[in-house]
């Protein structure tokens, strides 16, 4: 356990670093100087142990071709036994440089071009591309907002498009970005009953697993033997230890055919070794960093109360869904009655803010926000004065 107390406060200086988030806005087509709460990294430096492994690696002074040893498994099997009750077998593991990656292998690999591909907007926007992009057909089985605030599967037009389109793959998103939702046992047993009827095979984007405030994470695969046999389990330390720049996922195939058509795929991509120093990390992170992310979750708790309390006594015309799950938040800015045009004029010239507009999660997304709160508390803080500033001058 990396047993040190960690000071999220502290503000650290991101700019001219290379960093998506900080450094490339003008290329991005926004303006200079805005203040960044979207792509989902966060503003908190790693487990010190993490950076121990990595100096070490380092001083080495050698980079070449590099794989694991029964350690590295060990230290991930360990984790998702401990935090998620799921015992996984190192003959299942497919190590890829990233979980969008492993998407698109998953589409090359268990579906032809023209064949169906179903996923539930709106929904991290990469689902989208990997289908289209692949020459595949895009199904979208919408998620509905509830009288209850919280967003739900529609398991009758679920049913009937994956008739309608002889869907082939199902992309699922659990937890669910951007909208937050943890889904239980029962509403992803429904959804596996669908898919075992169907014959159609799951990937299960499980990234942010490790993010859950409302419920308990269900590993899909989990579920049945059946669904076992039929599931593609994608995991990574980059959201939960912010290390997406090493670029490591551990992707779970525990039927032998799924996986043997999975790394043939991977083969014709070219890609073999992974990033020695995203490996190198993996290893501490889950080996390691269980402390700090505990205290990592304390204070996301506090940070999405702070948004959810100042939206209801400052801005009642935005609402916050409530996130069962990840760190990022949905805001609902409806009520607003703003254009797509008005809104992003409001969010970027008006408050000087860099959110991902929901309209690019789907159309089902249009009239929402997403918003990063993974940031110092002055800096939210900030950006919430500021979003309130420009809203009273509408």
């Amino acid at each position: 356990m990396c047993k040190e107390t960690i000071d999220f406060d502290k503000i650290i200086d991101r700019n001219n670093t290379n960093s998506i988030k900080y450094d490339f806005a003008l290329q991005s087509g926004k303006p200079e100087n805005l203040l960044p709460l979207w792509v989902a990294d966060m503003d908190f430096k790693v487990c010190g142990k993490i950076l121990e492994a990595l100096h070490e690696r380092v001083e080495h002074g050698i980079f070449g071709y590099s794989e694991v040893q029964d350690d590295y498994f060990e230290a991930v099997q360990d984790w998702m036994k401990k935090r998620h009750n799921w015992n996984v077998e190192s003959s299942w593991l497919v190590k890829t440089p990233g979980v969008v990656f492993a998407l698109a292998m998953a589409v090359q690999a268990f579906t032809d071009p023209g064949e169906g591909i179903m996923i539930q907007k709106p929904v991290y926007y990469p689902f989208s591309e990997v289908i289209e992009e692949n020459d595949r057909i895009l199904v979208d089985n919408p998620l509905y907002l509830g009288e209850d605030g919280r967003y739900h599967m529609d398991f009758e037009d679920l049913e009937r498009k994956a008739e309608q389109f002889q869907v082939k793959l199902f992309l699922l998103c659990n937890p669910h970005n951007p909208v937050g939702r943890v889904w239980t046992r029962e509403e992803l047993e429904r959804l596996g009953e669908i898919c075992i009827r169907r014959n159609i095979i799951v990937v299960s984007d499980e990234i942010h697993q490790d993010f859950v405030f409302e419920g308990k994470h269900q590993v899909f695969a989990d579920l049945s033997e059946e669904l076992r046999k039929r599931t593609i389990t994608c995991t990574s330390p980059s959201k939960t230890f912010n290390l997406a720049g090493l670029q490591i996922s551990n992707i779970f195939i525990a039927d032998q055919k799924l996986r043997r058509r999975f790394r043939r795929q991977m083969g014709a991509a070219g890609y073999s070794q992974l990033n020695t120093l995203g490996l190198t990390a993996c290893e501490a992170a889950y080996r390691y960093g269980g402390d700090w992310h505990n205290q990592l979750m304390e204070y996301l708790r506090a940070n999405i109360s702070y948004v959810r309390d100042f939206l209801k006594e400052k801005i009642p015309g935005i609402r916050l869904i409530e996130p069962e799950g990840t760190y990022l938040v949905w805001l609902d800015f409806r009520e607003l009655d703003l254009t797509e045009e008005e809104r992003e004029d409001l969010i970027i010239k008006k408050a000087g803010l860099w959110l991902d507009s929901g309209a690019m999660f789907g159309s089902a997304g249009e009239g929402f926000e997403r918003i990063n709160p993974a940031c110092p508390r002055s800096l939210l803080k900030q950006a919430m004065e500021s979003l309130e500033r420009a809203v009273k001058e509408l």
